[in-house]
C-alpha cells in the first residue's frame, strides 16, 4: 500500500506547503499518493511538484476530488 497524504479541506497554497514537508519524509524513489479537494491545488500542486524534482505518475479524479501519485 502506498503512503497517502490527505489534504482534503486544506487551500492551496497551503496543501503544497504541508505536502513538501510530509514529502521531506519519505525515501527517494517511493511513491505517494496526495488526495485534494480543492481545484487549484488539483492543478497547482503537480506544477510545484515537478518543479521541485519529484515526478507526477499522474492525476485522477475520484470521489469529488483527486488523487496526485508523486513518485519521491
Amino acid at each position: 500500500m502506498r503512503p497517502e497524504l490527505d489534504l482534503r479541506g486544506v487551500q492551496c497554497p497551503l496543501s503544497w506547503a504541508k505536502a513538501r514537508v510530509w514529502l521531506e519524509t519519505r525515501s527517494r524513489g517511493e511513491e505517494v499518493a496526495l488526495r485534494l479537494d480543492d481545484p487549484r491545488g488539483a492543478r497547482d500542486l503537480p506544477r510545484a511538484a515537478e518543479a521541485s524534482g519529484h515526478h507526477v505518475v499522474d492525476v485522477t479524479p475520484i470521489d469529488g476530488g483527486w488523487i496526485v501519485r508523486l513518485e519521491v
